[in-house]
């Protein structure tokens, strides 16, 4: 019987599971292009390669917007990633497509990756099989630029918890030139961005509701409550000014830029705000309801095994995949990206959990929700375009929203 890989978790340097060389077997390992998530799996496979001298693993990766379109054409022309990384919304369209295979339960015990990992790894499960795991984990928070903070008379030590104060943080950073051209955002408008997950997840809870039923089947944000949240997010823009869709094209670049005061992004975000020189910015968690509701969105990137890795490939697949899902890989992980690790016993350390960055992220896992999403591209889409007839059509936000719901609820139909 195979040993479990889970358990070992193949600790670069350990020699463990090192091969043959004389056997040597090359595996693919695929990802989209992210700079720190690049360099945070060089450094993977460097580790790996030198505690199994007989494996080599090739590093392939794509620009985001082609990454799915790039898997799914490998896959039908028999030449797909013996490894690869796949967000847990898609799930159901890489099993449905035959792209991932199942992880042996031999290797990969699911009552031990059920006991070792956040809960919201069961969202790789289908029909008692793991299909993937992750190496980190996700929730969301405010990032805020503690200079233009300060320089709008606001206490940059004392970051906005409220909804209400958050409003008034905006109206008091945004700026405009004489033309009434807004110049600096007070927040980040992005629906293509977190924006989509912040409005679903969170703003409808704290407006009272829900966005689908427990087994996300059915939708239901389109009741007062989600319509009430939309409302208040599109009124950001309409009525009160703080930001705009579109400005800058991303949130993220327009908080980079030092052009917003306030963006919601996630923990992904870290490795490349890091970067930034010109202001010091922080993060608090994500402001709470009107009625002290707290909420927010988890998610992460899994790595799952290729439906055609087989023989050796297969071996090799399974001894990478139990690397970059174990503690030491973690750690990595956290330090070069700084996503959350997916295993509780290296996430939930003294240090994490004080640390003034990964506190407020990790604290949000505490209430976070995990969408099972059908098809994340096209549930996404859906809430974009409702937001975008608002602000560009003038649509009531009720009927954008009845509309979005009813198309969602077809596509859920037609994948169960």
């Amino acid at each position: 019987m195979r040993k479990t890989l889970l358990k070992a978790g193949l600790l670069a340097g350990a020699g463990l599971f090192a091969a043959n060389a004389a056997q040597a077997v090359e595996i693919e390992y695929w990802q989209y292009v992210f700079d720190a998530r690049v360099k945070a799996m060089d450094q993977l496979i460097e580790n790996f390669e030198a505690a199994n001298p007989g494996v080599t693993v090739e590093h392939v990766t794509f620009p985001y917007a082609d990454y799915q379109t790039r898997v799914v054409a490998a896959h039908a022309a028999g030449r797909g990633p013996d490894v690869v990384q796949l967000f847990y919304g898609w799930t159901d369209n890489f099993v449905d497509g035959g792209i991932l295979q199942p992880l042996s339960q031999e290797a990969f015990p699911p009552a031990e990756i059920e006991e070792d990992f956040f809960p919201i790894v069961t969202a790789m499960k289908r029909e008692g099989a793991y299909y993937g795991l992750p190496t980190a984990v996700r929730s969301l928070a405010l990032f805020y630029n503690k200079d233009l903070f300060e320089e709008a008379g606001l206490d940059p030590e004392n970051p906005p918890q409220t909804l209400d104060e958050w409003v008034a943080a905006a109206e008091a950073t945004t700026k405009r030139d004489g033309a009434g051209n807004m110049i600096s955002a007070g927040t980040t408008l992005d629906m293509a961005g977190q924006d989509h997950h912040w409005w679903r997840e969170v703003l409808v809870r704290q407006f009272g509701g829900a966005p689908y039923t427990d087994d996300y089947r059915t939708v239901t944000y389109d009741g007062d409550a989600g319509r009430e949240a939309l409302e208040w997010y599109t009124s950001l823009q309409t009525e009160k000014g703080v930001g705009a869709a579109g400005f800058m094209d991303e949130g993220q670049a327009a908080f980079r830029a030092g052009l917003a005061a306030m963006t919601i992004d996630g923990t992904f975000r870290l490795g490349a705000f890091r970067s930034i020189e010109n202001f010091e910015w922080g993060v608090t968690e994500l402001p709470a309801g009107p009625d002290g509701t707290r909420s927010n969105y988890s998610s992460y990137f899994a790595n799952g095994i290729g439906a055609s890795a087989e023989g050796e490939e297969l071996e090799a697949a399974e001894k990478f995949l139990a690397y970059i899902t174990s503690p030491e890989a973690m750690e990595i992980w956290l330090e070069t990206v700084g996503e959350l690790p997916a295993r509780r016993e290296v996430a939930l350390t003294e240090a994490n959990l004080a640390d003034p960055i990964y506190g407020p992220f990790l604290r949000g896992l505490d209430y976070a929700h995990t969408t099972l999403f059908v098809d994340e591209a096209a549930q996404r889409q859906l809430i974009i375009d409702a937001t975008n007839r608002i602000l560009l059509q003038d649509v009531a936000p009720a009927d954008a929203l009845a509309d979005a719901a009813e198309e969602e609820q077809e596509l859920i139909d037609a994948r169960n």
